[in-house]
């Protein structure tokens, strides 16, 4: 009996010792990830609610160092140089600390990550960067703290923040122009097709250098002269540069190899711009 009593108590201890006792986080943990043109952007932080509570003045006090969540400080790591309202940031990871307040928001970009909440004795020579954005209502509670990468082009974005009543937006710029020519000028030492169709693409979309667009797309053409998405992109930068009846030209190409193809999309895009062209 004694045997048995010990038996059970040691395979009890056991597993008390091996379960996990599991409970949803307060303030659940986040990652946010985006590419905003060719840099790599991603956020960490957590998520605490308002659960009845007065956020902004009361449980977060004005103009008073945020670690802008809860838990950990939150973290952005950007994989290039960026520019935040004309301050230069390198290419690595950020501490985002906040002073909230009833109409604008400071923002700190600092340079020590390893913060739970906020740092104890503060380093001015690690602030990176910091700016002052306005506060702009909004027609409805967000009950969860959350941040968001919105407004995206090419060249930058917009870093969010919103929670209770408050929304504040730091815009960011991206080195993408830069990176995006030294790629073009490191492969049009041998370019391809979908190189210079890319290439081509790019300046278009930019409303960069159009006849250096028209060279690169008409060597894609030249290269490949079944791919109608390629005539397609030929004939709208003929028709950007003012050429409509090289612009005809390309669309009525681009049409017979969709057509060929069995490329629904394509065909009705060459059709609508015949037709606005006057050649339909």
């Amino acid at each position: 009996m004694k045997k048995l009593a010990l038996f059970l108590f040691v395979a009890l201890l056991s597993f008390s010792m091996d379960a996990q006792l599991q409970t949803p986080q307060p303030s659940p943990s986040s990652k946010l990830k985006q590419t905003v043109g060719l840099t790599e952007v991603v956020v960490e932080y957590s998520r605490p609610s308002m659960r009845g509570r007065t956020i902004f003045g009361n449980l977060v006090p004005y103009d008073a160092l945020w670690r802008t969540g809860a838990n950990k400080n939150t973290t952005i790591s950007f994989s290039d140089e960026v520019t935040v309202d004309g301050q230069t940031l390198k290419a690595g990871d950020y501490a985002i600390f906040t002073k909230p307040g009833a109409t604008s928001w400071e923002v700190i970009f600092y340079a020590d990550t390893n913060n739970w909440g906020t740092p104890r004795e503060w380093d001015d020579s690690k602030v990176a960067a910091k700016t002052t954005v306005e506060v702009y209502q909004m027609p409805m509670p967000v009950e969860t703290f959350t941040m968001t990468i919105d407004d995206l082009h090419n060249n930058g974005a917009t870093l969010g923040m919103l929670w209770e009543n408050a929304y504040v937006g730091v815009k960011f710029e991206v080195p993408t122009l830069a990176k995006a020519e030294k790629s073009i000028t490191q492969v049009m030492a041998g370019p391809g097709a979908n190189e210079y169709y890319a290439a081509a693409s790019y300046y278009f979309d930019e409303d960069k250098d159009l006849e250096k667009a028209r060279e690169w797309i008409d060597k894609a053409v030249s290269l490949n002269d079944k791919a109608f998405w390629v005539m397609r992109k030929q004939s709208l930068i003929y028709a950007k540069l003012g050429d409509k009846q090289g612009a005809i030209e390309a669309a009525k190409k681009s049409l017979a190899a969709a057509e060929s193809a069995g490329n629904a999309d394509y065909v009705k895009l060459n059709k609508d711009s015949l037709k606005e062209w006057g050649a339909l």
